[in-house]
């Protein structure tokens, strides 16, 4: 469904060249559901942009099922949905006028650009609204009435770019309930992103990272923790320094740092070591007055791999570099 090689893309900026994406090499089959994440400024976004044929590819190629994005743009949209951080429906518009006029806008005979918005006023269950205008729908309505709008016209691959961003938990799980089954019926691939790493943990099949405009890990959730994170063992005692020192060269250990009389210790299977460690304390006369285990998190993973916390704001170049292309 989507194939990139060496994909890259370049601004100007106050007389500097910016490398927003260094060469982007990605491939996702049908039906599969992606994370792409990555820290602000990675070039996630312009990565996104270029595949939506939002931005021209500085170098590099991508193709969309099937269709290259700059040499055949108006069959990439016809076979994408997209839908971005931003509402897309009018705000003085009512939402069955909305999901009727974009049907026309894909070619759609009225009568089935009607049938069509039916059919997702159902499926989102948007009935209670369709007479209202936008202005008046709360932040969760507003993005199913988005996502309605970016299925209009079936397409086997749908963009979802922070789709719920600012919304509370119960209207984060209402939304994905329906994005999920509306997967199940339709089959569509989707492409997420998020700074809800948990959706991207219990959501994705796949978690592809961005970082300086290049992908730097793509493998499953659990995979990556595993791999790259590992589990955390805490343990307070009354000699930290002490078994510290004790655990060097320890297999399966891969980290042990000292914090007043607390270790916390990065292992690659905690049930399978913590034996061990307590032996090892209890043998030397050192107490072990606590001990925890934590499985690996997401923002572990990114903490590993690019030293920041996913959340961490860097500059944003995207927004900025979108507008100024576009003038």
């Amino acid at each position: 469904m989507i194939e990139t090689v060496g994909l890259t893309k370049t601004f100007r900026q106050a007389k500097k060249t910016v490398e927003a994406v260094r060469g982007i090499d990605l491939k996702i089959g049908e039906g599969e559901l992606v994370a792409l994440l990555g820290p602000n400024g990675a070039g996630k976004s312009t990565t996104l942009r270029m595949l939506t044929t939002l931005l021209t590819p500085t170098s590099g190629t991508a193709r969309i099922a099937g269709f290259d994005v700059v040499q055949d743009r108006d069959s990439v949209r016809r076979s994408l949905g997209y839908v971005g951080q931003g509402n897309g429906a009018g705000h003085n518009q009512r939402v069955r006028d909305e999901l009727v006029l974009q049907g026309l806008c894909y070619g759609m005979t009225r009568l089935r650009s009607r049938s069509r918005a039916a059919e997702l006023i159902e499926a989102l269950e948007l009935g209670e609204l369709a007479g209202r205008t936008v202005s008046t729908l709360s932040g969760g309505q507003r993005r199913r009435l988005d996502i309605a709008l970016g299925l209009v016209h079936r397409p086997p691959l749908l963009f979802l770019d922070e789709p719920t961003t600012g919304m509370d938990p119960q209207s984060r799980a209402n939304l994905w309930d329906h994005i999920l089954r509306l997967r199940r019926e339709m089959g569509t691939t989707i492409v997420l992103t998020t700074h809800y790493l948990d959706e991207a943990d219990s959501m994705a099949e796949r978690v592809v990272v961005v970082d300086r405009g290049t992908v730097i890990a793509d493998d499953t959730a659990i995979a990556l923790k595993a791999e790259l994170a590992g589990d955390l063992i805490v343990l307070t005692v009354s000699d930290a320094s002490s078994l510290a020192a004790l655990l060097g060269g320890v297999n399966g250990i891969r980290d042990v740092t000292v914090a007043g009389s607390r270790l916390n210790i990065r292992v690659e299977r905690a049930e399978a070591i913590l034996p061990d460690l307590l032996r090892r304390s209890e043998s030397h006369g050192i107490t072990v007055l606590t001990a925890d285990m934590a499985r690996p998190t997401l923002d572990d993973v990114f903490l590993g791999l690019t030293g920041r916390s996913l959340r961490e704001s860097a500059a944003a170049l995207d927004n900025a570099s979108v507008a100024g292309e576009l003038r």
